[in-house]
């Protein structure tokens, strides 16, 4: 079963084209019961024209003469209104109407002027033809109003209106002019109908242009629902029926005088409809709206929605500034007179330009709880993210004071930097302080007047911190509240995120490189066994001369000295964005390229391994019997990843290369360090390096060719 479509007009005139416009319940109904009406004049034709007896004649001049004129001026009213509406709004369409309502109006004003006995003597072909003349042209100038011009024609045509209006008139001023001077063709005898021979056609013309025009307005009028649109489209069917009784009618028979009639009903229809429409809408500013063309329509848009931006405009700055009611009505009224407003349309447009800034405001604050929620995911330091949070709520929550509290040590402190203004109210810290303390204990926000909301902030079932808001001179609704609340919710799970990733960040971050540990908290599927084979540079390094070391030293002593070596070391590694993937001893185990990809890890590993080689000549100035560092580093490609057990595993690297790396490390010299051919061929462009040809290294049936770097240049 098919479901009855509805009909959503725009409530002026129509002022959306490009929606289209469903079919109201019953519309069926509807047009069954329209089509009955239209077909009862062509009924009542045949009738006529069935039963000559019924087409009885009455002729009385007088009456025909002040009927024809009370139409014919009704007409040219209604050309006018359309003329200026087309004026003002520049539209070619309007333009066009007003030309079919002028045209038809003027040569029903020259039928009743050719009235016999009244003005001329006598009947001639002037009072004949005069209607039929008029309702053809005007047939012509309503298919042509039916169409959608360009914007260039649009233009070019309304720049010649006054032209194409000045030659109407210069007809129709012609043509009266050989009505009351009786000069010829308008001074022979009349036919014996109003369309006999070549004119009937020309009358068949009109017929078919006026339903063509019909037709067009019907679909413009299923996009643009109004009563003036139905007011045009039954004009031009009545229009047409007049011309197909004009054909048949015999003057002063009562078929003639029914086309006076249907004439009269077609203007008076559009004339009504106008009325009903601007009674719906309390103005006569858009009551032609739902004709005119596209583009105009597109133009009119923009105006209404400049002058609602104006208004919303106007009332944020008049809250802002405190304006008064009456700045604000000089505001409305300018809107008013620019636009030919109702006190009404007045009224519903404040109303509306009131419910565009608040769903504005509220699309502003919940945009913020967005941003807010995502500064939750962010490894920082808390108090870092509360202030890049309140950043943000300043200026989604303008308007509003807001300040958070932490909990330090079991007191409530006001850091200064977590406040929306440079300084809190003393006269508010008061007012709220008894209720931050209830909210903190019970974990329930508590409200202070109409104007201040205080909100605990919650990290594990205990309270962290509180947010107040103050609303200064201004009262915080239900509406506002719940926002606040979300706001609130948002910031206590920033502020559990961010103590909950530190502690995670310090714990992971002790026992792994920071780039893993990074890894995993971004991607803890990442821990899964397995790994990648990628090109690696991989460095080895190790004290040379430790085993004499610890034979003279405590085991306090070796400790210290291996903090100390490697305290001054790894830094150097993690600069460079270099991975530590062993401590074993006095060795460390680093990679680059991993599990970051980085396109100059070779070069990485060269700097890293000068700068530890440097750094430790400061801790030998110190500690002149710590040992040295001897290091080496090779690249190739290798298996990096989390390799072990599902008990226990470690992020390593496996290889050749890596095999290489270490061999090289094992034969370099105290304070040297010893590259491989591949690292060299990736810096050698930077590289300050001495090649000492290939060495055997233990394992390995293949030399490698090595070289000493000494520097890198800049």
């Amino acid at each position: 079963m098919r479901v009855a479509e509805e009909t959503a007009g725009p409530p002026t005139g129509g002022l959306e084209p490009e929606v289209p416009v469903l079919r109201r319940r019953g519309g069926g109904v509807r047009l069954a019961v329209w089509v009955f009406h239209m077909a009862l004049p062509l009924l009542l034709l045949w009738l006529l024209r069935g039963v000559p007896d019924a087409d009885v004649t009455w002729e009385h001049h007088p009456s025909h003469f002040w009927l024809v004129l009370s139409v014919a001026g009704v007409n040219v009213f209604l050309s006018l209104r359309v003329g200026r509406e087309a004026a003002r709004r520049d539209d070619l369409r309007l333009l066009f109407v007003s030309m079919a309502f002028l045209s038809s109006a003027g040569f029903l004003f020259l039928h009743a002027l050719s009235t016999p006995a009244v003005v001329v003597p006598d009947q001639n072909a002037g009072f004949t033809v005069a209607t039929l003349v008029g309702l053809v042209i005007a047939s012509v100038f309503a298919v042509v109003s039916s169409l959608e011009f360009g914007a260039g024609t649009a233009r070019a045509v309304m720049a010649r209106r006054n032209l194409v209006i000045g030659s109407l008139i210069a007809l129709l001023g012609l043509w009266a002019m050989g009505s009351v001077l009786e000069l010829p063709p308008l001074s022979n005898a009349p036919p014996n109908t109003e369309a006999s021979g070549p004119l009937a056609w020309v009358a068949a013309a009109g017929v078919a242009l006026y339903i063509l025009a019909a037709a067009r307005y019907f679909l413009l009028y299923r996009r643009r629902p109004s009563a003036v649109l139905i007011g045009i489209i039954t004009t031009f069917v009545l229009l047409a029926e007049g011309l197909v009784v004009v054909v048949f009618a015999q003057s002063w028979k009562l078929s003639w005088w029914e086309w006076h009639l249907l004439l009269t009903l077609a203007y008076g229809f559009v004339a009504y409809s106008a009325h009903l429409q601007q009674q719906r809408e309390g103005s006569t500013t858009g009551l032609f709206n739902s004709i005119a063309m596209d583009q105009t329509i597109r133009r009119v848009q923009a105006e209404y929605g400049a002058a609602l931006e104006t208004l919303v405009a106007a009332m944020q700055r008049g809250e802002q500034l405190g304006w008064t009611e009456e700045e604000m009505s000089l505001i409305t009224s300018g809107l008013a007179a620019r636009f030919s407003l109702t006190e009404g349309q007045v009224d519903v447009l404040r109303r509306a330009a009131a419910a565009l800034a608040n769903e504005r405001e509220q699309i502003r604050r919940l945009d913020t709880l967005v941003a807010v929620g995502g500064e939750a995911s962010v490894i920082q330091d808390e108090e870092n993210l509360l202030a890049g949070a309140l950043d943000r709520v300043r200026e989604g929550f303008r308007g509003d004071v807001l300040r958070i509290g932490l909990v330090r040590e079991g007191n409530l402190e006001y850091p200064a930097h977590l406040s929306t203004v440079a300084s809190w109210s003393e006269a508010d810290a008061d007012r709220s302080r008894t209720a931050a303390q209830a909210a903190l204990v019970t974990l329930k926000p508590a409200r202070v007047g109409s104007d201040i909301f205080v909100m605990p902030l919650p990290v594990k079932g205990t309270a962290a911190g509180i947010l107040e808001v103050v609303r200064p001179g201004g009262r915080l609704a239900e509406r506002d509240t719940a926002l606040l609340l979300s706001l609130a919710s948002q910031l206590s799970i920033a502020l559990e995120n961010a103590r909950l990733y530190q502690q995670i960040d310090g714990l992971f971050r002790q026992y792994l490189s920071p780039a893993v540990a990074t890894t995993l908290i971004a991607d803890p599927s990442q821990a899964a066994l397995g790994g990648a084979v990628v090109d690696l540079t991989t460095m080895f390094a190790d004290l040379r001369g430790f085993t004499t070391f610890s034979e003279r030293s405590t085991p306090e002593e070796i400790v210290f000295a291996l903090n100390k070596i490697f305290g001054v070391a790894t830094p150097c590694i993690l600069r460079e964005g270099g991975t530590i993937l062993q401590f074993v001893g006095d060795a460390i185990m680093a990679a680059f390229n991993a599990p970051v990809r980085q396109h100059d890890h070779a070069l990485r590993a060269a700097r890293a391994a000068l700068e530890m080689q440097r750094s430790l000549d400061s801790v030998a100035l110190e500690f002149p019997d710590f040992p040295r560092f001897r290091v080496g580093i090779n690249t190739g490609r290798a298996l990096i990843g989390n390799i072990g057990s599902d008990q226990q595993r470690s992020y390593n690297a496996m290889g050749d290369a890596v095999n290489v790396a270490a061999r090289l490390e094992s034969v370099a010299q105290p304070g040297q360090v010893l590259i491989g051919a591949a690292t060299y061929e990736l810096i050698r462009h930077v590289a300050v390096a001495r090649r000492i040809g290939e060495i055997e290294v233990k394992g390995r049936d293949m030399p490698v060719e090595t070289y000493v770097l000494d520097d890198l240049r800049a």
